[in-house]
């Protein structure tokens, strides 16, 4: 009789262990998801080098973001400038937050009449990268302008516009 009281007491105990060993037990977890203000782009002004005096030898403008210019070779810059600035954009998304900055790789053509000059060497401020502070920032973009020698007198502008384009860090 005692040892089947202990062999009851050892069944019982092996049942409890095992019992416990089997048992399953849950957690719980919550998803989360925060949308953000998309991230745009838009043009305030455009850009424009003044006016530019051609010789016979080719020469550039360069022209910051700050909107200043300069000529390089057989271009020079009249007194009577015209009108000078660098493109302007307005990028706006969530405040705080920073973007890169793609500027043109291939040169833009700019034409009067069946003449062409190039612009290309484009440059930025801010540079690579931009923060929305306040949920807005100013994108300033420069180039520089090659002048053919002899560069035949006109309007010049392109046919079609440079793409700028901003994306979130």
């Amino acid at each position: 009789m005692k040892r089947m009281k202990k062999l009851m007491i050892f069944m019982v105990i092996l049942a409890a262990f095992s019992a416990s060993a089997i048992a399953q037990v849950s957690a719980t977890a919550s998803a989360t998801a925060t949308i953000v203000s998309p991230i745009a782009i838009a043009k305030t002004v455009d850009m424009n080098f003044g006016n530019v005096a051609a010789s016979a030898a080719a020469g550039t403008v360069v022209l910051t973001p700050a909107g200043t210019r300069s000529a390089t070779g057989g271009v020079t810059l009249p007194a009577t400038v015209g009108t000078v600035t660098a493109a302007s954009f307005t990028v706006t998304g969530t405040a705080g937050y920073t973007y890169s900055i793609t500027l043109p790789g291939a040169p833009t053509t700019i034409t009067s009449g069946g003449n062409n000059m190039t612009v290309d060497t484009f440059t930025s401020n801010p540079t690579p990268t931009g923060t929305l502070t306040g949920g807005t920032s100013t994108l300033n973009v420069g180039a520089t302008l090659n002048v053919g020698a002899n560069q035949a007198a006109g309007v010049y502008t392109s046919g079609t516009p440079f793409t700028v384009t901003v994306n979130y860090n």
